[in-house]
């Protein structure tokens, strides 16, 4: 059995900075909360609460020290924690804040912003909060049309492109393609390509190794928007894929009868996870 695992496997900056950020914290002090998920991986939000690390689903429920997380958080989130004086520790990705600081930029400068990303993923809907009242999501090619007409109704003849950092390049390539051919010539279009330089990497490493194996297992958390695009790009090039959280989910008849085997974790998935997965493929091998 030959494993090939993809070198850009594993944490991404951002997730690194968040998770060592919030180790080192709880370290000092363990009334700490953060709010939300800090990153999308099960593993490491179990080790986390662990150590004292208090999640919560709204600012008001915080007593004490709260930590942002990498997705990033609404722009009223701090306008709150500042009248509660509640401290907070900003663990957004700096990807993510850059974006935050165009979609405000713009929409004083009076652009009408198209953020393109999941609407249920927490970053959009942080990101969103910035991008003011001409603004719309559009996270599927077919919400393009009615996109654009909100535009026109608006009035504004600048148009702004931004999308969500885990998003899938492909799709954008194909939404963006989409915005060019039906937006009134008369509106200027600015795009922004903020996707997180990691996160093509990974997808095009991804798109390589999944043609070259029998198998394809992408590891990390079922919630993880970046590791779902991992999952799709390799059913999309490899017959055989799979996505797992962790090595218990491995059938091992199942995969002892693949010769080459690819392997790629998301951006919030820890290494301990793609290590633990490796030495259940190789003690297969060895029975």
């Amino acid at each position: 059995m030959e494993i090939s695992v993809g070198k850009t496997s594993g944490f991404c900056y951002g997730v690194k900075n968040a998770v060592d950020k919030t180790n080192d914290v709880l370290e000092r002090d363990k009334n700490i909360y953060c709010l939300g998920e800090l990153v999308h991986n099960k593993t490491i939000i179990n080790k986390l609460k662990e150590k004292g690390l208090k999640f919560i689903d709204n600012i008001e429920q915080a007593n004490g020290t709260t930590i942002i997380r990498a997705h990033g958080i609404e722009k009223s989130v701090y306008e709150k924690a500042k009248k509660m004086n509640v401290k907070l520790i900003d663990l957004t990705c700096p990807s993510v804040l850059k974006i935050h600081e165009i979609a405000e930029k713009y929409a004083l400068e009076n652009y009408y912003i198209f953020l393109i990303g999941k609407k249920e993923h927490p970053e959009i809907i942080g990101t969103y909060s910035f991008c003011g009242k001409n603004s719309n999501v559009i996270s599927e090619i077919e919400e393009v049309e009615d996109s654009i007409e909100k535009l026109k109704k608006s009035n504004l003849n600048k148009l702004l492109v931004i999308v969500q950092t885990t998003y899938s390049t492909k799709i954008f390539d194909e939404i963006i393609k989409e915005i060019k051919e039906k937006t009134p010539k008369n509106i200027l279009i600015e795009i922004k390509n903020t996707i997180c330089k990691a996160t093509e990497l990974r997808q095009e490493e991804t798109k390589k190794l999944s043609k070259e194996v029998d198998l394809m297992i992408i590891i990390g958390g079922k919630n993880s928007s970046n590791t779902n695009k991992l999952y799709e790009i390799a059913q999309k090039n490899c017959k055989n894929a799979i996505f797992i959280e962790n090595k218990e989910e491995i059938d091992k008849e199942k995969v002892s009868k693949y010769n080459k085997i690819g392997i790629m974790a998301g951006a919030s998935t820890p290494q301990e996870s793609v290590d633990e997965v490796i030495k259940l493929l190789e003690k297969e091998e060895k029975i």
